[in-house]
């Protein structure tokens, strides 16, 4: 089981933001090349980087930044935000990140999201953020009308690598996380499957754990918590390495 650290990217920041919305940000750290190393000295095995600026904007906006964080780890970073075309997509595997995240295009434009799968085979994961069972794009800022079943076996047939899956209703609200909906889409996803929204401590990634082994579960992307302290990435590291 992988934790992967978030450092969430907003105007050359490290944040967080209350379920998805720009105007409830939380400032953690002016740094987030040093935030990035942090995690590292604690235990990260992987590295989730999120440009918001790119997300909102839907153009690359913190590439240098990004491209600085990339060289700063030993460990591989995955990304999302603003990644809506091949050049971009190139030009960030380009740049040291060692798989992407897409979310808006995999909906909006299916046969452009299958194009870039294509193009870069086992690269490519999708981040389906659901709010109420419905999917939301564009920053979590539009519903597609669509649930995760509409799409998965698309997704599967055009080669999509991984999932993300967001509890939006529990994102930074540190409130546990969504067990029922993440058992079923792991024991029904045939590419592997990361937990995010409302993974806030230990218990909850051994509430998860189970799922490593039983189901197609990756693992699970904690930011609020590690940054607050409500989980310690080290003790939890620490405790999943004593599992296997």
């Amino acid at each position: 089981m992988i934790i992967f650290p978030a450092v969430d990217i907003k105007g050359g920041q490290a944040v967080r933001l209350k379920q998805g919305k720009a105007d409830q940000e939380t400032v953690f750290s002016s740094d987030p090349v040093a935030m990035a190393k942090k995690w590292q000295e604690q235990g990260g095995k992987w590295l989730h980087v999120i440009d918001l600026d790119g997300a909102f904007s839907g153009e690359p906006v913190n590439r240098d930044l990004i491209k600085n964080i990339c060289s700063s780890v030993d460990m591989p970073v995955q990304l999302g935000g603003g990644i809506r075309d091949l050049e971009t997509a190139k030009a960030y595997l380009d740049a040291g990140v060692s798989r992407l995240i897409i979310g808006t295009i995999a909906l909006t434009e299916p046969e452009l999201f299958g194009s870039i799968c294509k193009a870069f085979p086992g690269k490519i994961g999708v981040s389906l953020d659901a709010e109420g069972g419905v999917l939301k794009t564009k920053g979590w800022v539009e519903d597609s009308g669509l649930t995760i079943y509409d799409v998965l076996p698309r997704m599967e047939e055009q080669g999509v690598a991984f999932i993300i899956y967001t509890d939006i209703d529990r994102d930074g609200m540190q409130t546990g996380v969504n067990l029922p909906a993440l058992t079923k889409l792991a024991q029904t996803s045939s590419v592997p499957v990361i937990a995010a929204g409302g993974v806030a401590t230990l218990e909850d990634i051994k509430a998860l754990y189970p799922l490593t082994k039983e189901a197609n579960l990756e693992g699970a992307i904690s930011g609020k918590a590690i940054y607050t302290g409500t989980l310690d990435l080290k003790e939890a590291s620490d405790w999943i390495a004593t599992q296997n």
